[in-house]
């Protein structure tokens, strides 16, 4: 129950990622969220395991 609570905020993350990197506006490659789909899909992960784990009580 606990690995859920840390992995679904982490896979929203990566999925709003990686559709905030495909369906971004950046085209010259230079925006470093939304130049490529699986880059925003790392920058989401990240941030759903920073929301995961900040939100976690000990």
């Amino acid at each position: 129950m606990k690995a859920l609570r840390i992995l679904a905020p982490v896979l929203i993350g990566a999925i709003l990622g990686a559709l905030m990197g495909y369906f971004g506006q950046c085209t010259s490659g230079t925006c470093p969220l939304t130049s490529t789909w699986w880059r925003g899909a790392i920058y989401g992960s990240v941030l759903g395991t920073l929301f995961a784990l900040s939100s976690i009580r000990s």
